[in-house]
């Protein structure tokens, strides 16, 4: 296994309602929340599924070169609607995990996590492979998982429905992972649902997850918020409210990760094959 971090992380995960369709509004109230999120400590943020453009499929649908950001074949991006978030993580020293829309230079539409940097380089870090009902008709599923990198801290990346497939946050811890970011996008009435998936990938896989949400909104495009940061055991450090946004802030302890990992070692004990299954019928 890939050896633990040396120190700790501390983290922010970020509930909003972005405007649907406004990009560099959105890009506004981006910086807006990633400066609040250093000012509390936080070296890396993680905002919302689709956050840019606003996780609203009919504006979307309507204007998809006014609500995607584009690509280029190094997979940079250089919109200029996205300055105010470049300066932010420039000027804070913060690492800014941000959903977007993504146009690629082969015309495919993702549903992506760009990451900031600290140079303020935006680069597209991973689009969204597991495709939730009708985002099959705007996008195209990603192609490969993704590993970010953040001081001595590894984080495999997910958006939302792949987070509900235990095999994904897997790939993540079998790349090496210590964390799970996961921007999302949870409507009301998932509440049951948004608390169990990524507790459970946080306790299945013995790593951090960092869950960040849309809230608020208008139906049926209304989200439930509840951002969260579990530790290695599912147990939740953080967790916002239903509705207003919030920035939440956990630090990550290498230490806990250890020990969690001494105590309950189902990455190192799992079965490389389980062999076959056998039929059992009854009278």
């Amino acid at each position: 296994m890939t050896s633990l971090p040396a120190t700790a992380l501390t983290v922010a995960t970020v509930q909003a309602d972005p405007v649907p369709g406004e990009v560099a509004e959105n890009a506004v109230t981006a910086a807006r929340l990633a400066r609040r999120a250093a000012d509390s400590g936080a070296r890396l943020a993680v905002l919302p599924e689709l956050f840019l453009s606003a996780y609203h499929p009919p504006a979307l649908a309507a204007d998809p070169a006014g609500t995607d950001v584009a690509a280029d074949p190094d997979a940079l991006v250089v919109d200029p609607r996205l300055d105010p978030v470049r300066a932010a993580a420039r000027d804070t020293g913060t690492v800014l995990v941000l959903g977007a829309a993504v146009r690629h230079p082969d015309q495919r539409r993702t549903i992506s996590a760009l990451v900031v940097d600290r140079a303020g380089t935006v680069r597209v870090g991973y689009d969204k492979q597991q495709l939730w009902s009708e985002e099959r008709e705007l996008f195209t599923p990603g192609r490969r998982g993704a590993t970010l990198l953040v001081d001595d801290w590894r984080f495999g990346l997910g958006i939302c429905y792949d987070g509900c497939f235990p095999e994904h946050g897997r790939a993540a811890a079998d790349d090496g992972a210590h964390g799970y970011l996961c921007p999302s996008g949870y409507v009301v009435g998932s509440a049951h649902r948004r608390d169990v998936y990524y507790a459970a990938r946080a306790l299945d896989n013995t790593m951090y997850v960092v869950f960040a949400n849309s809230v608020d909104g208008t139906a049926p495009w209304r989200f439930n918020g509840g951002a969260a940061v579990y530790d290695p055991e599912g147990r939740c450090l953080v967790r916002g409210a239903d509705t207003g946004e919030d920035v939440l802030v956990a630090t990550l302890d290498p230490e806990q990760l250890a020990r969690t990992r001494a105590d309950h070692p189902m990455l190192a004990d799992r079965l490389a094959d389980q062999g076959p299954r056998r039929a059992l019928v009854t009278g």
